[in-house]
């Protein structure tokens, strides 16, 4: 008995007095986490509400020239990837390895169409020159400062894309160390805390789509 104890606690740091208290502590280092990342996004919503209010002609002007119907699949995508994350985390939950592995598999998959979706965008906007700042050359505006929509939308959706490929990275390590048996009802804690990062990154998307592709 003692023995079978000493191996479900086997994961549980040595400054950590139970399980319990070592799951709790991580889910609170990433709430923190996530609230800082909720303050930096933040501070890039409200630069895009200040020059909306000045620029609201050129908002409306430079959105026709994204295109919504990729914007929507890539929402559908990462809506699709926090559903799939979160059956990984019950898989993890009710003991089941092989569907730890697989959710895990979907979810990078589904992570990834979105980035390869997002470069097909970046490619089309380079060829005709609507680039950020004093690189812009697009004459399909009427705008003197047309630059400024597409700097900030390179900006907030660049790096919207870089915690994606973090967020990819990290679902990699999962699925090997899941692949290991490392993961089960009695530990999970790695899996949830990657969940809440990638529901994170889902639901600024949520708002990124209807504030870049949507302006009417």
């Amino acid at each position: 008995m003692a023995q079978a104890q000493s191996l479900e606690n086997a994961h549980v740091q040595h400054h950590f007095r139970s399980s319990d208290q070592q799951f709790s502590s991580s889910k609170l280092g990433m709430w923190l986490f996530l609230f800082t990342e909720v303050m930096f996004f933040g501070g890039l919503f409200v630069a895009y509400i200040i020059y909306r209010a000045w620029n609201p002609e050129l908002f409306t002007m430079a959105a026709t020239e994204l295109s919504t119907v990729l914007g929507g699949i890539n929402t559908v995508v990462l809506i699709g990837s926090s559903l799939t994350c979160a059956l990984a985390i019950r898989a993890a939950q009710t003991n089941n390895q092989k569907m730890i592995v697989n959710y895990l598999l979907v979810t990078i998959v589904l992570a990834t169409v979105f980035l390869v979706i997002k470069y097909f965008e970046y490619t089309a906007k380079f060829e005709v020159g609507i680039l950020p700042g004093g690189m812009y050359t697009f004459e399909g505006i009427d705008h003197p400062k047309a630059s400024v929509f597409f700097s900030i939308y390179y900006m907030m959706t660049g790096l919207h894309g870089i915690h994606v490929i973090i967020g990819i990275g990290l679902m990699i390590w999962l699925v090997v160390k899941a692949r290991a048996g490392a993961y089960s009802s009695a530990y999970y804690t790695p899996v949830e805390i990657t969940g809440l990062y990638w529901h994170l990154v889902d639901i600024i998307w949520i708002f990124l789509f209807p504030l870049m592709y949507l302006i009417d």
